[in-house]
């Protein structure tokens, strides 16, 4: 069965159709998948299933139809990644580029930006990974020194990034630049789609270095740009405009999908299950933390209804996104740590691959990744001092 592109279907019949089509089709091998891939997505080995469900109509959901998506409003999203997690099967996603890159384009590109770079996100072929952070610019982005110079009809870029995540698998970098030296800080920087191969097949410029991270994945890497090019008609939203872009970029980063609490109510439902295994439901400590885990999570589910609602009525999320992320990443963080710990001594040992360098199963995995959830997007330091000024109306420290 092949579901319709009708975006005109009802919320109730476009349910039952994803319901059916779910009940009738499975991925043909189970998957362990990490907290930090099913919250920023790029799932590996999931290609068949993903061709599967990109085949049915089911990727990009509420992007407009003429861009690829199916028009459906941000409700039937939800309600997406809802029933997928119902019938116990992965949602894939086009990561970065479905996450994050898309809905800067929808917000700021010209039609013809649109029509150029949204299909490719959903049919897979445009890879991205993120070209934001630099050694010296973290957390304070507005102090990037990667420079992009006009050269006629192309932009052309020199710099170093870090942190450039799913550059393995990338062949688009979306990144910011500096294009204004005279302008303020927040002001003079550009938002660029630059492709890592050029049309004739060479190099673009551009140098990854992957990170090799304590949980012996290689998700980031540092960037070296040196002479790569882009063509202006790859800047998102005119020069000197990036930052503006960027907030856009990161709301979408902090506050993520919506249906947020998705992974983490499957984390929790299988941290029971480890309790139950290890004999340990009725020791007082661990039916306290999983009582507060389950609390946490709905919280994180009800934050992101409210967030829904807020988008339906004003496309900006203000500081509501900051405080979303600050939530769930210390929420990961906390239980992340707390499912091991239900382990015991078993949580120490690494799997008997015979990989060159460790291998952690997915709860060792989350607990390691976990502090990372912290950073990314901005530090939650950072994000506290967004909230006291803009929230609070504290003085800026």
């Amino acid at each position: 069965m092949t579901a319709q592109r009708d975006g005109a279907l009802n919320g109730h019949a476009y349910l039952d159709e994803l319901r059916l089509w779910l009940d009738t089709h499975r991925p043909e091998q189970h998957f362990d998948i990490s907290l930090e891939r099913a919250i920023f997505g790029g799932i590996p080995g999931l290609e068949a299933w993903t061709s599967e469900v990109h085949g049915a109509g089911y990727m990009c959901v509420s992007w407009p139809c003429e861009f690829g998506g199916r028009g459906l409003s941000e409700e039937e999203s939800v309600a997406t990644d809802a029933e997928f997690a119902r019938a116990g099967l992965p949602r894939p996603t086009r990561g970065l580029g479905e996450t994050l890159v898309g809905p800067s384009i929808l917000a700021w590109g010209t039609q013809e930006q649109k029509a150029k770079f949204l299909p490719s996100i959903v049919d897979g072929t445009a890879r991205y990974c993120q070209g934001f952070s630099e050694p010296d610019a973290g957390s304070d982005l507005a102090s990037l020194s990667t420079r992009g110079r006009v050269d006629g009809d192309e932009v052309v870029l020199d710099g170093q990034k870090m942190w450039t995540s799913f550059a393995r698998d990338a062949n688009m970098l979306f990144c910011l630049c500096r294009t204004s030296t005279s302008e303020p800080r927040h002001r003079g920087i550009s938002f660029v789609i630059v492709p890592i191969v050029r049309e004739d097949g060479t190099p673009n410029g551009i140098e990854f270095r992957s990170i090799r991270q304590m949980t012996g994945g290689r998700e980031f890497a540092e960037t070296f740009l040196e002479g790569a090019r882009a063509p202006l008609s790859n800047v998102i939203g005119g020069l000197n405009n990036g930052w503006q872009v960027s907030m856009t970029t990161l709301a979408a980063e902090r506050g993520g999908v919506t249906s947020q609490h998705v992974p983490f109510a499957a984390q929790f439902w299988e941290a029971v299950d480890v309790a139950r295994r290890a004999c340990k439901t009725e020791d007082r400590v661990v039916r306290q933390n999983l009582a507060r885990a389950y609390c946490e999570v709905e919280l994180i589910r009800y934050r992101g209804l409210r967030q829904l609602a807020e988008e339906i009525v004003d496309s900006e999320l203000g500081p509501l996104a900051s405080i979303s992320k600050i939530c769930w990443s210390e929420h990961a963080r906390e239980f992340s740590h707390s499912v091991v710990n239900l382990l015991g001594p078993r949580g120490m040992l690494i799997s008997d691959s015979a990989c060159e360098y460790y291998e952690p199963d997915r709860i060792a995995a989350n607990c390691l990744f976990s502090p990372g959830f912290l950073l990314a997007g901005g530090t939650n330091e950072v994000l506290r001092n967004l909230v006291a000024e803009r929230v609070l109306g504290l003085p800026k420290t």
